[in-house]
């Protein structure tokens, strides 16, 4: 379903410095995968501020985040790890998320997710603040990833992911099983990377977790984040931009954006 047969897994496992243990268990390998493609690729939406077209066929999705050493947005970024762990072997199916982080009133679902092996929540696409590893699908799951703690609450049919930051839970998404496929996220691609109102147009957006801190620069404005404390702001000179993304992002963009 997420042709993995299109994909150079060679190339994609160089690009994130991943190396299968061919003694590992399924879970293992996939929390390898999912903590090495975090490291290795950023999200960042620099060509939809540039009008360049955002295409999420498997080809397209190596060229630009293995070949050309970018990054992308959550779904670029979960299709290319859907057809990753199709090649491995897993079942995945793609979910879609309300994306909350305080926000209220009506929301429409545009977050992609996956599902693995019906019980095994991933998510590599949602930015500075999502999963580091993979979190079982349960009730009241709970994990310490690095400094940051995250858990998942079932109302109903209703899932829901939150972190804690700076003493309280703050729910970033929910979702429902119900299955998305590669057309119903096309649809929503469309609308987010050309919409005049959407979050993604007209500002630059670049984020990165690791296990100590969240990186976030939007425009020109850095913001650094730890479990324990506030984000702390600072304005970058366009000197100071092309560094940071170079040095905390890896990424050498084709043009600035603003």
């Amino acid at each position: 379903m997420w042709n993995g047969e299109q994909l150079d897994l060679d190339a994609y496992l160089t690009r994130v410095g991943f190396r299968p243990d061919p003694d590992a268990d399924a879970i293992t390998t996939l929390r390898g995968l999912h903590r090495a493609h975090l490291r290795s690729i950023p999200f960042e939406n620099a060509d939809i501020g540039l009008g360049v077209p955002i295409a999420l066929d498997v080809p397209a999705l190596q060229d630009k985040l293995v070949r050309r050493r970018r990054g992308g947005y959550c779904y670029e970024q979960n299709l290319l790890f859907a057809a990753v762990l199709e090649r491995f072997g897993y079942q995945v199916t793609a979910l879609a998320a309300r994306v909350l982080l305080g926000r209220g009133g009506d929301i429409p679902r545009t977050h992609a997710l996956l599902r693995v092996d019906r019980k095994w929540l991933a998510d590599v696409g949602f930015g500075g603040g999502g999963l580091l590893t993979p979190l079982p699908l349960l009730q009241d799951a709970f994990e310490q990833q690095g400094d940051w703690s995250f858990r998942l609450d079932l109302d109903g049919a209703v899932w829901t992911l939150s972190s804690y930051q700076s003493g309280d839970w703050v729910p970033l998404y929910d979702f429902t099983e119900d299955p998305r496929t590669r057309a119903d996220f096309e649809i929503l691609n469309y609308y987010l990377s050309t919409h005049p109102s959407s979050a993604f147009v007209g500002r630059l957006l670049v984020q990165r977790t690791d296990e100590n801190a969240r990186y976030a620069l939007t425009g020109d404005q850095l913001t650094v984040a730890t479990p324990a404390d506030g984000p702390r702001k600072r304005v970058l000179t366009p000197d100071e931009l092309a560094t940071a993304l170079r040095d905390d992002f890896g990424l050498e963009l084709p043009t600035a954006t603003g």
